[in-house]
C-alpha cells in the first residue's frame, strides 16, 4: 500500500494525503502532465503555496495520477 494516498476533487485535481489524513498537497493535471503540488499550514491555518513537509518535491511530473509513484518519487514510505 503506497503511503500517500490521492482523493479527487476534480478530473483535473486530486488532494494528496500522508497515513494520518495530513493534506501536504496537490496532483494537478496541467496539459497532459500531472505535477504535484506540495502546500503547507502556517500556525493560523493558513496555506503556505509550494510549503509544507514535501516542499523539495514541489513540481514533481507524473504520466498519471499514482499515488505508489508518487510516494516513492517523493521517498515517502
Amino acid at each position: 500500500m503506497p503511503a500517500l494516498t490521492l482523493r479527487p476533487v476534480n478530473a483535473d485535481v486530486y488532494s494528496v494525503h500522508t497515513p494520518d489524513g495530513a493534506h501536504v498537497g496537490n496532483l494537478k493535471r496541467i496539459a497532459a502532465v500531472w505535477k504535484f503540488k506540495a502546500v503547507g499550514y502556517d500556525e493560523a491555518g493558513q496555506v503556505i503555496p509550494g510549503g509544507g513537509p514535501l516542499t523539495d518535491g514541489h513540481n514533481t511530473a507524473l504520466a498519471a495520477p499514482d499515488a505508489a509513484e508518487l510516494s516513492t518519487r517523493l521517498g515517502v514510505r
